[in-house]
């Protein structure tokens, strides 16, 4: 079925849900035609022909707003919170300060956690680990991370993130959402929604795990971060998994031959498409779209994850921990893959950062966990020229604070959640190379210079993919749904090369 059929279907489906006759005549599902009809009467941006139909590639018409300078985007996301101050935010004034009390006055009327707001004292904690200047601009970067460190001139480091959440819960689903409250749509569902696939053969948006060695089990992630919300559920991120079975229930059961499950879903396609034309659902083109989406991917998934093409070299850049499936340098490597594959929003997630305790053990550990692979990524993609329009994101839902949590000097000392000033770096893309932005005041706890909030970075992201953050939106429950949520946002030009 083509475009323009699948359009005027779905119009003549509307149409007969706004009837009279036809709402009484199918009173059981006459709730659901109203809220389809109000979904369906919303903004151009939430047009009534759904972005995910069979053979379309999807993508919203009018997208993108601008000539984009990415086309896609690997996230590597470090879920618990990465130490700012002993990763790329050291200063001077704290080694010569290390165990003085952190003044009131710095501290202001900032909520704490409850883990150290009844703390008598807070005592400032110097970058533990030191660090040097790096790159031709000479950027300050912590020495946990010296394959980081070589990358400096791809990558552009803002210095000046910060976000309302202090939780784990709250804040990963805020910067990956718009809002800190559930039942929103991922930044690569909405990519997915409005851009669409680059390659019929697989999802727009796929997501990798990993658990590193620093607090080891890490805070929970949930699948909903990567969930569609109110989109269209064909939008949801698709998970890969390490190990034989990379996506479940992908391959046929034992005697069901590809002939056998291509007529089969041949003859269910044709009854969902026959209940979609009756109700209008959109839900049902989706189950369509899923099928077959699984059926393609049989062939797809084993090629992506089948490593034996890569070179010696690779696993040399990246590391022989690239050859474990499940592993955050293995992650980072199949991302390039999917890139090439023309994925467009891979996202991985990497556990452990969450160092309250014992962080002179545990980040080191979790450092080396992910050093080498980031920064073998950007190497690799530049090398295989493709770093210039995929627009690389590294960071956490926010930083910690510059004082201990626990005796100053314990084993057992670690940093507690501070969200109110952390870093974030991107390279590729569109960004500028060898490029450092914000400043934090001298002990790196509060913003100096070119706050940068969580809203302001996805609505920079999303205009490197070319669309204007402010026009794409998605009415549900009355509102006009934005990535960006409902509150002001802004794009930070001066990161745009």
């Amino acid at each position: 079925m083509t475009r323009t059929s699948i359009d005027q279907t779905f119009a003549e489906s509307r149409q007969q849900l706004l009837t009279r006759r036809s709402l009484f005549g199918k009173t059981a599902a006459g709730l659901g035609g109203i809220a389809l009809s109000e979904m369906l009467g919303g903004t151009a941006s939430a047009a009534a022909t759904p972005s995910f139909l069979p053979g379309t590639g999807g993508g919203l018409p009018g997208l993108p707003h601008f000539a984009p300078k990415a086309k896609r985007v690997i996230y590597l996301f470090q879920s618990g919170g990465p130490s700012h101050v002993d990763l790329f935010d050291g200063k001077d004034f704290l080694d010569k300060n290390h165990g003085s009390d952190l003044p009131d006055s710095v501290r202001g009327n900032q909520r704490l956690t409850g883990m150290t707001a009844k703390q008598s004292s807070f005592p400032v904690v110097k970058a533990m680990w030191g660090g040097k200047r790096c790159g031709q601009h000479g950027t300050w970067m912590g020495n946990l991370i010296p394959n980081i460190q070589t990358i400096a001139d791809e990558m552009t480091i803002v210095r000046s993130m910060w976000t309302e959440a202090i939780n784990h819960d709250p804040g990963v689903t805020y910067i990956n959402t718009g809002s800190q409250q559930m039942g929103h749509a991922s930044m690569g569902a909405w990519l997915s929604y409005g851009l669409g696939r680059e390659n019929e053969n697989f999802p727009a948006y796929m997501v990798l795990l990993s658990q590193g060695t620093g607090k080891n089990p890490g805070q929970p992630l949930f699948s909903r971060l990567w969930g569609s919300g109110y989109l269209p559920s064909s939008h949801q991120g698709v998970m890969l998994r390490p190990g034989a079975n990379p996506v479940l229930y992908l391959q046929n059961p034992n005697g069901v031959s590809s002939d056998a499950r291509r007529n089969l879903l041949d003859t269910l396609g044709n009854l969902n498409q026959q209940h979609a034309e009756a109700a209008g659902d959109p839900e049902t083109l989706a189950r369509i779209e899923a099928y077959e989406m699984a059926y393609r991917m049989q062939t797809s998934v084993p090629d992506l994850t089948d490593l034996s093409d890569e070179p010696e070299s690779t696993f040399k850049l990246y590391g022989e921990e690239a050859r474990r499936p499940g592993t955050f340098a293995a992650n980072c490597l199949m991302a390039r893959r999917m890139a090439q594959r023309g994925v467009r929003f891979i996202q991985l997630f990497h556990r452990g950062w969450d160092q309250h305790v014992s962080i002179g053990k545990q980040l080191p550990r979790q450092c080396q966990d992910v050093d080498q692979a980031s920064a073998a990524l950007v190497k690799d993609l530049k090398s295989h020229g493709m770093l210039d329009d995929t627009l690389v994101v590294w960071g956490g839902e926010f930083g910690r604070t510059v004082y201990s949590q626990g005796k100053l000097g314990a084993p057992t000392a670690g940093r507690d959640h501070h969200g109110r000033c952390f870093t974030t770096w991107m390279a590729g893309g569109g960004v500028k190379a060898g490029y450092d932005y914000g400043k934090t005041d001298d002990y790196a706890y509060n913003i100096d210079e070119n706050p940068v909030h969580i809203r302001d970075l996805n609505a920079t992201i999303l205009r490197l993919l070319g669309i204007d953050h402010g026009r794409f939106t998605f009415k549900f429950r009355g509102l006009n749904q934005r990535l960006t949520g409902v509150e002001e946002a802004h794009v930070v030009k001066d990161l745009i090369a």
